[in-house]
């Protein structure tokens, strides 16, 4: 992990107040939690009602005049169906009920016919079906004219009734034929004729209002229209200006916290918005605020976090290249110069070069597990030629993993746990394993050993210590190093897990994530 190298310039924005860095006791004391309740935005204008009371300001009135309209549509629609009905009435009549009568009355008199038949061919029948509809029509009608012609019709009806009665007393007293004839001619045609100019009368003046409820429906369609466009007109305006006032309210704070976040971003910490807003907005701006407060806590501890890392990594690398490991591969590789072994002198000094320049490494943090392996095979050779008679080393890593990146000396503290704590204390020879395998998007190594082993009690210390920062272990520095590097840098479902039983030998886990080493970057790392 490397250090910030400084801050980007800063941009120069409106409404963002830049504050004073904390003092590190500040970062410590300082929590978002403890910030009272009611110290928080209340949302008293939230947006999603502002918008509704706009789009109802905009239709509610539209609503009003389309609701209007259609009440308007149904009354001329129920007066026009209305007035058709009755023509439709009155047409039947008009069509019919003189030939009806006149036919029936003289059939009556001809001696076919009688009155009382109950038929619809009787007089009488036709006479009180006339003035049934035509009451009813009377109930309905409104306009001054079609009732006039309506009572007309209603007192010929009632004459024309008083003339049947007439026929009839005749007709059964017995009278004579030419007297009853010419009541027909004289009464009979000339009512029904009346009646029928009634009913024409009756249609022609409602046929008149339909034509004037034609002409008021499009009067009114006229004004609707008129009033309409004016609506249309004005709503667009105060559309246009109420929704560039909303769009104001929204975007400018947006773009305030936009530029924030930009500078958050960019490494300003420091930055806080001034929002002075009542609505879901203002939750954003103090959600930035907060973001930007932890992040600046947490870049702090990063920069902590890392500072003790490097102090690790430091003590790390003296414990591995320490003098006496050196001194006491020098005075192994003038042994075997003076023992005539030249050739195993000459590996010896090219396994400690190769071992001394991968702990180098140039300064990086990060190898390929291919050099991580070369380093711990290195390491061993030399062992091995200093303790021949007790070590045997097996390495058995997956050759497909030689390219995923793996933290620098992360194995070879674990193997040299092996040799010092498992294989030195067992009598004979004994075996360190070394494996290396990919399972689905992990990389999990195993040191093993076949030596001493740990009892319960040394291995549950030994596992409370593993989960202490390294610099606060009593035992077990290098294991504890490599753990908390691992978890530091890859999470806390990674590190190491240690398995133990006494007189049978332990095995220590190493997992990590699979990540393909990418020597772009690390050049861009170098720089």
């Amino acid at each position: 992990m490397t250090s910030p190298k400084g801050k980007a310039p800063q941009p120069k924005r409106q409404a963002i107040n830049v504050i004073d860095r904390p003092s590190a006791a500040q970062y410590t004391e300082f929590s978002m939690k403890n910030v009272p309740e009611n110290n928080k935005t209340r949302v008293k204008k939230p947006l999603k009602k502002r918008l509704i009371i706009l789009a109802a300001m905009i239709t509610v009135p539209f609503v009003l005049i389309i609701l209007y309209m259609i009440y308007s549509l149904i009354n001329y629609a129920n007066a026009y169906n209305t007035i058709v009905s009755n023509l439709a009435v009155a047409n039947s009549f008009n069509l019919t009920f003189k030939e009806q009568m006149d036919e029936s009355v003289y059939r009556i008199i001809v001696g076919r016919d009688a009155f009382g038949s109950g038929d619809e061919s009787d007089p009488y029948v036709l006479v009180e079906n006339l003035r049934a509809d035509f009451t009813e029509l009377k109930s309905i009608t409104t306009e001054v004219n079609s009732r006039t012609w309506l009572e007309t019709l209603l007192r010929n009806v009632d004459t024309l009734e008083n003339r049947l009665d007439d026929i009839k007393k005749s007709v059964e007293a017995g009278g004579h034929y030419d007297e009853d004839v010419e009541m027909l001619d004289s009464n009979i045609y000339s009512l029904t004729e009346l009646i029928q100019d009634n009913i024409q009368y009756y249609i022609y003046y409602q046929t008149k209002t339909i034509e004037v409820i034609n002409k008021g429906l499009l009067k009114e369609m006229q004004d609707f229209l008129v009033v309409l466009v004016i609506l249309l007109i004005l709503g667009i305006l105060f559309t246009v200006v109420t929704t560039d006032k909303i769009a104001r309210s929204i975007v400018e704070p947006i773009d305030t916290l936009s530029s924030a976040t930009k500078e958050i971003a960019e490494g300003n910490f420091s930055v806080r918005t001034a929002l002075n807003l009542e609505d879901e907005i203002a939750l954003l701006s103090e959600s930035v605020d907060d973001m930007a407060a932890h992040l600046e806590i947490q870049m702090e501890q990063i920069r902590e976090d890392e500072k003790k890392m490097r102090m690790a990594e430091a003590r790390l690398l003296q414990e591995q290249i320490n003098p006496h490991f050196l001194y006491n591969t020098l005075d192994t590789i003038v042994w075997l110069i003076e023992d005539g072994k030249n050739q195993e002198a000459e590996d010896m000094v090219v396994s400690l070069s190769k071992f001394f320049r991968i702990s180098l490494s140039h300064g990086k943090e990060w190898i390929t597990i291919r050099e991580e392996a070369q380093h711990i095979r290195s390491y061993l050779e030399i062992q091995s030629v200093r303790y021949s008679d007790i070590l045997c080393y097996y390495i058995d890593i997956d050759e497909s993993l030689s390219n995923y990146k793996i933290l620098k000396m992360t194995l070879q503290p674990l193997v040299e746990n092996a040799l010092y704590h498992g294989i030195k204390n067992k009598r004979g020879k004994g075996l360190i394993r070394i494996t290396g395998k990919k399972e689905d998007k992990l990389i999990r190594f195993e040191v093993s050993d076949d030596g001493v082993g740990i009892d319960d009690e040394t291995l549950r210390h030994i596992r409370k210590e593993l989960n202490k920062p390294a610099k606060d272990t009593d035992t077990g520095f290098g294991m504890a190093n490599v753990n908390e590097r691992i978890k530091m840098n890859f999470g806390d479902r990674y590190g190491i897990c240690i398995e133990s039983e006494l007189g049978s030998g332990t095995t220590v886990s190493v997992v990590i994530p699979a990540i393909e080493y990418d020597h772009d970057e690390e050049k861009d790392a170098d720089k």
